[in-house]
């Protein structure tokens, strides 16, 4: 089949009937259970505890303290390591912590035979706390006298970045007469991942090893995090990530697995396991970042975008994480879509506070600029009375942009072509003028949203991942990847990619699931929609090395003449790589696991043949391999649109979506069918964001209020419409097989689309998410369209 067929996944058959082993199916029987004990405040510090009741507990083996683990401050995102000191990430969390920051913070841990014991004496442990104010508002943070978080940071700023794209102030831009000018607060939420399996861990001791069992994104960054928070070598540390159920970049941090290694040493080694509940995901690990953005925009009559200032605050929370990195991704969304003829002003601040951390979730920041880029897009053109869509393509990124400041392209554009066809889906202007005009309690409308997304993190971070490929006696392949799979159908298209270079058949080509930092291929993990397109350069890189040496032995097999020179003094010695010039590439391929002439295309033996003489031949024994790094120094854009069509019952506070789609240009498709499940998940995902989700944490004391999926309100099958998808597909230079990214992007535009819709129906712009029934019906009552004459507009109109 190779690349660009909708094959079935390779691990569908293991999945679906059960058999796929995840972390908790392969804990031993013999495992001591730990629980971590945390805070019941929100800021202070942890002045004493009380264990005697919680020592008499039956079957507790051991209580550690914040007073007991290494005074070591620790990063946790899953960010390459930057060998400069200036790039590294933020050190500011111990493996329990005598500051509290939040309400929830890691304070103590229980080490039991069981989970009953662990529980019941989790309870009984008595704190005695120093309590301080609560602020959950950066800006509130930042003011003088606020109390300081972290003392490293002063005024509780992590960092501030700016820039100005233009030769004059905004100030100074907008004197010029006859502009529109809007200025506007916007804000976004705190949302939780909700992937279906729990942060879970085990660990253990073997040689003097520390063992860590553990469902994460990012095996070899768990690894080297561990060496940090502990102290030791990364050698004394192994990982392994067995099948995982969903991430969404919550486990693209390293979360409880150094506490979990450090447990395991206070019991002589003994394996202990550490899952949390669903209510310590929810308010204990990461969210996304909350935003709150203070904007300008000034717009001529003819609908030219003249200037833009920017200000945004990233609500941190209580530790670093990924910090400034998700609001300067923001900042970049907000700079890239589109072009300011005057100016563009930009000013970031990450703050930190007593919310719950903030940290990296699908789209990394760019969804919520991207909401408060679409948003003022929408505002802008309904202050002029233009039609949104063509404000978009007057002022919009256009083919051959390069980011100013990142060096970024398009290496392929294909935003235009997306609008086109997303516009001939929905029937924009005929639903726009059909919902122009509205009365009655029920309305209609339509809007849209555009993005783009760079494909992984050069040049802003290393970019590096690795491949090993093995020929095993029966001519099959056995596929080592460091890229992690981790539900996206990763193992699916490295399999593809592989088939595609060497010739050989996906059916014969087994891809270790399963990543073993003792004998994984290094790779950084998944995240940043990277794999396909980074990893994807290792798996062609090693593919073309692997295949060529195949053909060396099969020439040496066949006594094809060799050739004089340089390669065939490599093909001798056993050490060459691809050479057009051996006799080997000129004269012989690769087709459906048989070696054949690639004049006439005659069969001359099979794989199976070759392996096995490859192995035991007597003359010449050589096993078969190829293992390569690809070091990527590129990068491309990916972009695309959604439009969406909703109803809004504005008595009710009701937003149904009627029809919603995304068109994604996002280079060729490796595996369509694949690509389609992944925009249907992110769409969900989007409309979760939009509708329905939030984090709601208690205003004086900052504990969490709906850490648990009954009360935190993520969309079912019940309230998702229909989601429709198109590609547009262009063959992007840079990448692999013509490939971007594609694994974040379906999430970003949802939201804003949403809320432009809403716009068009009612003619109220709302300038925060979620779009709950409680938002929308108090703006509703203030703007007099219920209540009263129910429903009545200046002007009536078409009533649907």
């Amino acid at each position: 089949m190779g690349v660009g067929s909708s094959m079935n996944r390779v691990d569908a058959w293991e999945k679906v009937t059960g058999q796929a082993k995840y972390t908790a199916d392969l804990m031993p029987q013999n495992l001591y259970t730990a629980k971590v004990v945390h805070s019941t405040i929100g800021n202070g510090w942890v002045k004493s505890f009380d264990l005697e009741d919680a020592l008499k507990v039956p079957g507790v083996i051991k209580i550690v303290t914040c007073f007991d683990v290494p005074d070591i401050q620790f990063p946790t995102p899953g960010h390459p390591w930057s060998v400069e000191k200036a790039h590294q990430d933020i050190k500011d969390r111990k493996l329990l912590n005598r500051r509290v920051r939040m309400y929830g913070d890691d304070i103590a841990a229980v080490i039991a035979e069981d989970e009953i014991a662990a529980r019941r004496a989790a309870d009984k442990i008595k704190v005695e706390y120093e309590e301080y104010p609560v602020i959950l508002d950066p800006e509130a943070s930042m003011k003088e006298g606020a109390p300081l978080l972290h003392e490293e940071k002063p005024g509780n700023v992590i960092a501030h970045t700016g820039f100005v794209l233009g030769d004059e102030s905004f100030e100074e831009a907008v004197k010029e007469q006859g502009l529109t000018i809007i200025e506007k607060e916007y804000r976004t939420q705190p949302v939780q991942h909700c992937h279906i399996e729990v942060p879970v861990s085990y660990a253990y001791m073997e040689k003097g090893r520390i063992v860590i069992v553990t469902s994460t994104q990012i095996p070899h960054i768990v690894r080297r995090v561990v060496s940090q928070a502990l102290g030791i070598p990364v050698g004394q540390i192994r990982v392994i990530k067995p099948y995982i159920g969903g991430g969404f970049g919550n486990k693209q941090d390293v979360l409880y697995e150094p506490l979990n290694a450090f447990l395991c040493t206070q019991t002589g080694g003994h394996g202990v396991r550490l899952e949390l509940s669903r209510e310590e995901t929810l308010g204990c690990t990461r969210v996304r970042h909350a935003f709150t953005w203070k904007i300008k925009g000034a717009v001529r009559e003819d609908g030219t975008l003249v200037a833009r200032k920017y200000v945004a605050y990233s609500n941190q929370g209580a530790y670093a994480s990924h910090a400034h990195a998700i609001a300067a991704n923001a900042a970049n969304i907000f700079k890239q879509l589109y072009r300011d003829e005057k100016v563009l002003e930009s000013d970031s601040y990450t703050v930190y506070t007593n919310l719950m951390t903030g940290g990296a979730m699908r789209g990394y920041g760019i969804p919520q600029g991207d909401f408060v880029t679409e948003c003022v897009a929408d505002d802008l053109a309904h202050a002029v009375g233009m039609d949104p869509l063509a404000f978009r393509l007057k002022n919009c990124v256009k083919e051959g942009y390069i980011d100013p400041h990142l060096g970024i392209a398009f290496h392929s554009y294909g935003l235009q072509a997306c609008i086109e066809k997303g516009k001939d889906y929905i029937r924009w202007e005929e639903k726009r003028k059909t919902y122009e005009k509205q009365s009655g309690p029920v309305r209609r409308g339509v809007g849209m949203a555009i993005f783009n997304y760079k494909t992984g993190v050069y040049p802003i971070s290393l970019e590096t991942s690795s491949c090993r490929m093995v020929l095993n006696q029966d001519g099959s392949m056995q596929l080592f990847m460091g890229a992690t799979e981790i539900g996206q159908g990763a193992d699916t298209v490295f399999t593809q990619m592989a088939a595609e270079v060497t010739g050989i058949t996906e059916d014969r080509i087994h891809i270790e699931t399963v990543q073993d930092t003792d004998t994984t291929p290094f790779d950084t993990g998944a995240y940043a929609s990277r794999q396909t397109y980074v990893s994807g350069k290792a798996v062609k890189k090693t593919g073309e090395l692997f295949k060529q040496r195949i053909l060396e032995y099969a020439a040496f097999k066949l006594k094809l003449p060799k050739e004089d020179g340089p390669a065939a003094a490599a093909e001798d010695s056993g050490t060459s790589g691809k050479s057009t010039e051996t006799t080997a590439w000129k004269m012989l391929n690769i087709k459906e696991d048989q070696v054949i002439d690639k004049a006439s295309g005659e069969v001359l033996l099979s794989l199976a043949e070759l392996a096995e003489e490859a192995l035991y031949s007597l003359e010449k024994s050589v096993h078969i391999t190829a293992e390569t790094t690809s070091h990527c120094k590129e990068n491309s854009f990916a972009s695309g649109v959604c439009f969406a069509e909703v109803e809004v019952d504005m008595p009710l506070g009701r937003i149904r979506v009627l029809d919603i789609i995304n068109v994604h240009d996002s280079g060729k498709l490796i595996n369509p069918g694949l690509a389609r499940a992944q925009v249907h998940g992110g769409m969900s995902m989007g409309m979760g964001y939009a509708l329905s989700e939030e984090l709601l944490v208690d205003g004086k004391t900052g504990r969490p209020l709906n850490a648990n999926l009954l009360d935190y309100k993520i969309p079912t099958a019940m309230d998702t419409p229909g989601l429709h998808t198109d590609f547009v597909e262009l063959d992007d230079p840079t990448g692999p097989f013509g490939n971007k990214a594609l694994g974040e992007p379906p999430a970003i535009p949802v939201a804003p689309a949403i809320r432009n819709a809403v716009l068009h129906a009612t003619g109220i712009p709302f300038d925060s998410l979620p779009l709950s029934p409680q938002k929308l019906v108090e703006r509703f009552l203030k703007e007099g369209l219920i209540g009263g004459e129910k429903g009545a507009v200046k002007g009536g109109g078409t009533h649907v």
